[in-house]
Formats: C-alpha cells, structure tokens, sequence
C-alpha cells in the first residue's frame, strides 16, 4: 500500500463517527430508565385500583320498608368521603338473600338447614375516597354513619388498612430513589458514550478552527447529528418497550387490564425528548471542551 492510500485511509477514519455504537447505547439507556417507569407506572395504577376497593360494611337494622333502604343509599352517596365513580357502583346494597348465598358459596355451609331464620342482615358497601382512607378518618366516618336511622353496625378491617398504607409508603420511598438513581445513571452512561465517540474526531475539530472555521459553524453538524441519533435512540427503546409490554400481557393474565395506553404514548414521547435533549447537550458540552483545549491537550 502506498503512502497516498494510507493517507487517505487515515484521514477516511479520523472523519468517521461511531454512529452504530452512538444509537445502540443511548437506546439501551433509554430502554432501561423506561422500562423503570412502566414498572412505576404499573404500580402507581395498581395502588389506586388497592385504594378505590377498600371497603366499608354497613349493616342495617331488621325489617326496614324500601323507602327507609333508599334514604339511606341517598345519603351515602351524596357523602364526600364515598368514592365518585361513573358507574356509581361505590354504594352497593347486599340484601339478606345474597348475602346469605354468598355466606354458603364462599365455606360451603349451609345455616339454613339448622336455622329457621337467615340471621344474617341487608346490608351497603361503599368505598372510600383516598383522602379519608386512614384509621382516624375512618372512625370518625364509621360513627357519622351510625348515627343515621336504620344502621345497625359499620365494620372496615384496620390491619388491612394499616398494612396497605405502610406497604405503599415504602413502595413509594423505593420507588423515588430508585428513579433518581436511574436517572443519574442513565444521563451518565450516553454522555459517556457521545463523549468517547467525539474523542474521535477531536482533530478533524482542531483542524476546522485552524482553517478558519467559526465555533458555531463546526458545532453544526455535530449537533444536528446529535438530535437525530438521539431521537432515533428514543425511537428505538420506545419499540423494545412496546414490545416487551406485549410480551408480558401475552403471559401475565389481567396484566393488560390495569394498563393506561395512554400513559404509555406519553412514555413513549418523553423517552423520544430526553435521548434528543441528552444526547444535543452532551454533544454541546464536549464540542466546547474540545474547541477550548491547546494542541498538546488533545494528544
């Protein structure tokens, strides 16, 4: 080979920019903060759905007319600490039949066959908003439905309360630094990656300002190559999450059911910004160490 080809060779691959290396890297750092959020997002939507089915029991007293039943639905329902729902299925009424069959379905003992009379009471079963979902709160709700006419008794499981909230608040702390954590990590890892592939072509940015080259006009192309490698990474990892949430609704039953799609698009388009903005000012950063450093600083 001679010494014009190997010029030529050399100076073929001071231009070259590790654009494959560039794109798979950002994808995959954006694929695993987004994953991150799915899994956030999953559980942000599976404790409101632990929250909207927290039940309070209310059971009536015996042999009340339909119009004294209806009072009392009326009243619950326009009480601020029922949860407003579309369907209005948050105050539901379990009669003395059905809660009788339900009684039988669930341990497979019939009372009828020894008791003359079902002992067991009409009752209402609301849920509770999640502002007033604690024990104080709860009790002072319990005692304000007592006092209506026609109620017997206002039963809610506390462990189950307390157990649910201390759970969640942990979940919630772990989940927040979790997200710091991956955020940092994350912005760490593709400013790395476009650092060590402008290293490359720290000469051929020397070069530029020797012939007379503006700093705007070399970081340029530099940047626009930037906001597309790193929209096209967003792209990408927005793809392998798309994909792995089909993956896990094909295996995991009901999985898709408390799944928000749009939520998800707006993942998506967050992931497609923040690999665009990360990767324009990780770009923006290294060009002006580079314009700035001496000769001997480059080698």
């Amino acid at each position: 080979m001679n010494k014009s080809a190997k010029k030529y060779k050399r100076k073929k691959k001071l231009g070259t920019y590790q654009s494959v290396s560039v794109v798979f890297s950002t994808a995959l750092a954006l694929f695993v903060i987004g994953l991150f959020a799915v899994i956030a997002l999953q559980a942000a939507r599976l404790t409101t759905l632990i929250k909207q089915n927290l039940e309070v029991q209310i059971y009536l007293d015996q042999n009340l007319s339909e119009n004294q039943k209806a009072r009392i639905a009326n009243q619950l329902t326009s009480s601020d600490y029922v949860l407003k729902t579309e369907d209005a299925k948050s105050v539901r009424f379990i009669s003395q039949a059905d809660a009788a069959e339900q009684f039988i379905a669930e341990t497979g003992e019939d009372f009828s066959a020894f008791l003359s009379d079902n002992p067991l009471r009409d009752a209402f079963v609301i849920n509770i908003q999640d502002t007033y979902q604690t024990n104080v709160q709860l009790d002072s709700i319990s005692r304000e439905i007592e006092q209506m006419s026609g109620v017997y008794e206002v039963t809610f499981v506390r462990n189950l309360i307390d157990s649910i909230h201390n759970n969640l608040t942990k979940l919630s702390l772990i989940l927040s630094g979790l997200s710091i954590l991956m955020v940092f990590i994350v912005v760490l890892l593709i400013n790395n990656a476009i650092k060590l592939a402008l290293f490359s072509q720290r000469f051929l940015i020397r070069s530029m300002q020797l012939v007379g080259a503006k700093s705007s006009f070399i970081k340029g192309p530099f940047l626009r190559r930037a906001l597309w490698h790193g929209t096209l990474s967003g792209i990408i990892a927005s793809l392998l999450i798309a994909s792995a949430l089909l993956i896990a609704n094909e295996q995991v039953e009901g999985l898709e059911k408390i799944q928000q799609s749009e939520l998800f698009i707006i993942l998506y388009g967050i992931l497609v910004a923040t690999g665009a903005l990360i990767a324009y000012f990780s770009t923006l950063r290294a060009m002006n160490k580079y314009l700035k450093m001496s000769l001997d600083e480059l080698y």
